[in-house]
């Protein structure tokens, strides 16, 4: 017996109506991406390992998916690392390409390479899949999509508000409401290690800070203690957990907090720029919160930082993030290239949509009305008809079998085809149509321009 097929752990199908959804998210994403003017382009879905290798530490080059080379790759093999199992050393003599980890380095490598040829600043949108060799479980896959917009070349904050707008823009479009936009930015997280005099230790302070939802004040202030962080620190740092109201409360507060951090109160500058300009152009549906212990990519980012927190009646966790980046394409020696980027999470949006009952009916439907098949000479003459209605844009289709007739309903019925057509023999002498929708039972008799009248409207 034939074993029964199956699909890589962390990998999924998606039936129709799952990418007839899933179209959805990314056509309305897409559609605010042009509008405000991002470009699209495509990187392949593997690179070269050298392209890719180093970029993201330790631990995303043990997850980034090596690719075999071509042919007899063991006859290339670095026989020392071949006898002694090292996998690390093998590696590099038996795969020169590998599957792309995410969109960003494969996009620093484009502008890089193609610098000569684009306009700065550059904005781009990419929506392709990524692979990640992670340890697979609810909400996490080895391949995914992601869907980016960046800008490079330019360091104004403008870019910040624009990023703002895009993703309300973006939610209100998917009718998604009480969506909030956190934003920090690195150089206030940075104000606060310069304060408490702990500049050495600003990511281990930052990492701490950041579980504060997760596990509150004390144990905040525990894993700190256990970084080697000084209890007179704490004490100075101790503003932070009271820190609440409006954005604009918040930045009163932090100034008071880093008064003494030059570094800081750069940061405060541009977040009341940001929410200056917000407030001159309210959004339409999510809401703007200065969140201070935000603190995710800071290796990476080094102005504004964003992460999108879904409604809170959805347990849910982010569904975008991104933030400002001075030195992008500084990893393949173009130095001194500032950016802004943004994504959207695509899996966690679109369970927060189906969790919200936020996708259209129409999302779903495909074919609008089946032709009933009775015999060859009834079928052509349905076919000119199905011909005919798929020029008005009316998606019709034709059963291919002259099936009984309750198969053919029951067919048009579990695939959710609202309307149905006969044309038997009775029809063909008067030159009319029998269009039934399936939900009522309504039946009505119809000439081709009725027809097309009645499908259309």
């Amino acid at each position: 017996m034939a074993q029964k097929p199956s699909i890589p752990k962390g990998t999924r199908d998606f039936s129709p109506e799952e990418v007839a959804k899933r179209n959805y998210i990314f056509e309305n994403i897409q559609s605010e991406f042009k509008r405000f003017g991002f470009q699209p382009i495509e990187t392949p879905s593997f690179e070269n390992s050298s392209t890719l290798m180093g970029k993201y530490g330790d631990e995303g080059d043990r997850l980034i998916f090596k690719i075999l080379n071509s042919g007899d790759f063991l006859k290339k093999a670095d026989k020392t690392a071949l006898e002694a199992k090292d996998s690390a050393g093998l590696t590099a003599s038996i795969s020169e390409k590998a599957l792309r980890y995410d969109l960003t380095v494969p996009f620093a490598r484009y502008v890089v390479q193609h610098q000569n040829e684009i306009e700065f600043p550059f904005k781009r949108y990419q929506i392709q899949p990524v692979w990640r060799a992670d340890r697979p479980q609810k909400g996490r896959f080895r391949e995914f999509y992601q869907c980016d917009a960046d800008v490079v070349g330019s360091n104004s904050l403008w870019q910040e508000v624009e990023f703002v707008q895009l993703y309300d823009s973006v939610f209100n479009k998917l009718g998604l409401e009480g969506v909030t936009i956190k934003i920090n930015n690195r150089k206030v997280l940075s104000g606060f290690a310069e304060v408490i005099g702990e500049q050495d230790k600003l990511i281990d302070f930052t990492v701490a800070l950041d579980k504060l939802d997760k596990i509150g004040e004390e144990g905040v202030k525990k894993e700190m203690r256990e970084k080697g962080i000084s209890e007179e620190a704490l004490t100075k740092i101790q503003p932070i957990f009271n820190l609440s109201g409006s954005f604009s409360e918040k930045i009163e507060g932090l100034r008071s907090i880093l008064e003494g951090s030059e570094t800081g109160q750069k940061g405060i500058e541009e977040l009341q720029f940001i929410q200056n300009a917000i407030e001159e152009m309210p959004l339409k549906t999510a809401k703007l919160d200065l969140d201070v212990t935000l603190a995710r990519g800071l290796n990476y980012y080094t102005g504004a930082i964003f992460e999108v927190a879904a409604p809170e009646k959805v347990k849910m966790g982010s569904i975008g993030g991104g933030g400002r980046y001075d030195d992008l394409t500084g990893i393949f020696g173009s130095k001194n290239m500032s950016g802004i980027g943004i994504s959207f999470g695509l899996d966690r949006i679109y369970l927060v949509l189906e969790e919200l009952g936020l996708f259209p009916e129409t999302v779903t439907q495909n074919t609008k009305v089946l032709f009933i098949n009775f015999g060859d000479r009834e079928a052509l003459y349905a076919m000119k008809a199905v011909r005919e209605l798929r020029k008005e844009n009316v998606t019709a289709e034709l059963y291919p079998d002259s099936a009984k007739m309750g198969k053919q309903m029951k067919y048009a019925d579990k695939r959710n085809i609202p309307y149905t057509v006969l044309a038997g023999e009775e029809e063909m002498k008067q030159g009319r149509f029998t269009l039934k929708h399936m939900k009522s039972g309504e039946q009505s008799s119809l000439d081709l321009a009725g027809l097309k009248e009645k499908l259309q409207n």
